[in-house]
């Protein structure tokens, strides 16, 4: 199959033809909520694209909740929200067993996790039984209560956010969770002039209430859309790179021994897989024909950083999984 010429409208069996003017009205409608963080909005968008789920770490205040939120309004699905909270119990979130009298028998409840788009609000802050019974709706898309396995929505999509610095109260996700998300963003402080910006729509917002915007992505055009960013060209000479990236990870000293120094544990081959797909996301977002080395660069911080595992002796020199990423891209040959 011929990729799709940038630009073009796309058609899938089933669905109505779709180009990138839907997903511009996506991303118009959370910059007029949200000013800068243009890493997370596109981080969003690219996880959307590519099917994936994203955590997004950042200090409090810097608008993480609202892009969420932001983002479930421009697309046709439900959303729901879920405060993460040490007492919360699995149950909460994939929902329960009730027994109804005037029928003699069980009937299950959906939970929070059977709407379409799920804001893990501080999702570090619940407990192992809960992380557990996440874990099995992003890896597995269903979840299962008793002896019944329920499948979730087509489109279903976990969005966490969690706080870098506070740690009372918190606990460390999983190794196999971290691995479960497509990719980690950092929110940023806006800079002087964005800042500015937030003071004026904040004023706007005070004088008017603003209107809910209606959803302009039908979950037909994101089914067309992501097939036609999966069908993106990736020259096989590409995709050996991306390997060679990720096996890297795992033995650099190759590459560098300073490098093997700074590295306990590498990606795993969800990095690599995860790398072809977001490159393709991008490339498809930026109405490219095919995905380039430049591509594969700009994602490859937000796929591998929370699937690195430093040593001692590098958090010991101030190391972070940002410099090694950003040293290793400038070691691994570029095809």
């Amino acid at each position: 199959m011929n990729p799709p010429v940038a630009g073009e409208a796309v058609e899938t069996p089933n669905s109505t033809p779709v180009n990138h003017d839907k997903l511009d009205l996506v991303r118009n409608h959370i910059a007029s909520c949200v000013i800068g963080q243009q890493r997370l909005v596109e981080g969003m968008l690219i996880c959307l694209l590519s099917d994936g789920h994203l955590l997004v770490e950042g200090l409090p205040g810097l608008a993480k909740t609202t892009a969420v939120k932001a983002l479930s309004e421009a697309i046709e699905g439900n959303f729901h929200r879920v405060q993460f909270t040490p007492d919360l119990l699995p149950s909460d979130l994939v929902g329960t067993d009730i027994y109804r009298h005037e029928k003699g028998a069980f009937e299950f409840r959906p939970g929070p996790l059977f709407h379409n788009i799920l804001l893990a609000d501080e999702i570090n802050r619940a407990p192992a039984k809960v992380q557990s019974a996440l874990l099995e709706a992003m890896a597995e898309r269903q979840i299962t209560v008793g002896q019944t396995s329920y499948p979730l929505p087509d489109v279903f999509m976990v969005l966490g956010t969690q706080n870098p610095i506070e740690q009372e109260g918190t606990y460390h996700l999983p190794e196999a969770q971290l691995d479960r998300f497509l990719m980690q963003v950092r929110a940023e402080h806006p800079s002087h002039d964005e800042e500015l910006q937030i003071l004026e729509l904040d004023n706007m917002r005070q004088k008017a209430i603003p209107a809910q915007p209606p959803s302009v992505l039908s979950q037909a055009d994101l089914t067309a859309m992501r097939t036609a960013a999966a069908g993106l060209y990736l020259d096989p000479k590409l995709n050996r790179y991306i390997v060679d990236l990720v096996q890297a990870t795992r033995d650099p000293v190759g590459y560098d021994e300073q490098l093997g120094r700074w590295i306990r544990y590498g990606a795993s081959p969800r990095a690599s897989i995860a790398l072809a797909r977001c490159a393709r996301s991008l490339a498809w977002m930026r109405g490219d024909d095919y995905v380039s080395p430049e591509h594969i660069q700009h994602v490859a911080p937000e796929i591998l950083r929370h699937r690195l595992l430093l040593t001692f002796e590098a958090e010991a020199e101030g190391i972070t999984t940002d410099d090694f990423i950003q040293r290793l891209l400038t070691l691994v040959a570029i095809p």
